[in-house]
């Protein structure tokens, strides 16, 4: 499939876990496109233009030609389909089911550590109260499952980078750059997934003061 015109709506802040996870994808394939940021306190993710553009007036929204896309695990789905040249999803189909179920989670459970634990820490080096009992108990749900998925202390979640190892590190960050406990073995984890080149660019996106 030749590539056509790309373009990435992100928000202005640069602190979407889930732009970010479309961003690193887009970087990993060495696909060229343009990053058109939107100011959400502002609405613009509401206008009339964009929501012709995005059927959820959400970032990320991909647009490739006439055709968009919203909702970042469909985008990053469709990117492995349409430009399979370099993978981000496991190749083994049963090893690609489990990371889209880890994408899945870290996207609908979890809600405690989201509302406590903002990217705004992550990206903007804020640093929250001490967590709430629900809170902590969301904590110690995702500390079991990254344990249990890491078993061993492997450098990635399927013997080979993913995308889905970005996501999760993104969640355990929001506990580690905030100074909770968590345990050394996860810290390791989600200090080598920061290192990734195409994790750097979007780290060190140049954002504007709060």
């Amino acid at each position: 499939m030749s590539q056509r015109p790309l373009r990435l709506y992100v928000d202005s802040l640069f602190t979407s876990p889930y732009a970010m996870s479309v961003y690193v994808t887009l970087r990993e394939k060495g696909l060229a496109f343009e990053t058109v940021t939107l100011n959400l306190d502002a609405g613009q993710h509401q206008t009339a233009d964009f929501t012709l553009r995005s059927l959820t007036q959400r970032v990320p929204t991909l647009e490739e030609g006439d055709f968009a896309l919203s909702e970042s695990s469909a985008i990053t789905e469709y990117l492995e389909q349409a430009y399979p040249g370099a993978r981000v999803y496991p190749t083994d189909l049963q090893q690609r089911a489990r990371a889209r179920q880890v994408q899945a989670w870290l996207r609908s459970d979890l809600l405690p550590i989201r509302q406590e634990r903002s990217t705004l820490v992550v990206f903007y080096g804020q640093k929250m109260p001490p967590l709430s009992p629900v809170a902590q108990a969301a904590a110690g749900k995702l500390i079991t499952a990254a344990q249990a998925l890491l078993a061993g202390n492997p450098k990635y979640l399927f013997g080979e980078w993913s995308i889905a190892d970005v996501d999760l590190a993104v969640m355990l960050n929001r506990l580690i750059l905030n100074g909770d406990s968590v345990p050394a073995e996860l810290v390791a984890y989600a200090h080598r997934q920061w290192q990734r080149p195409s994790v750097r660019e979007w780290v060190n996106q140049p954002r504007p003061g709060l």
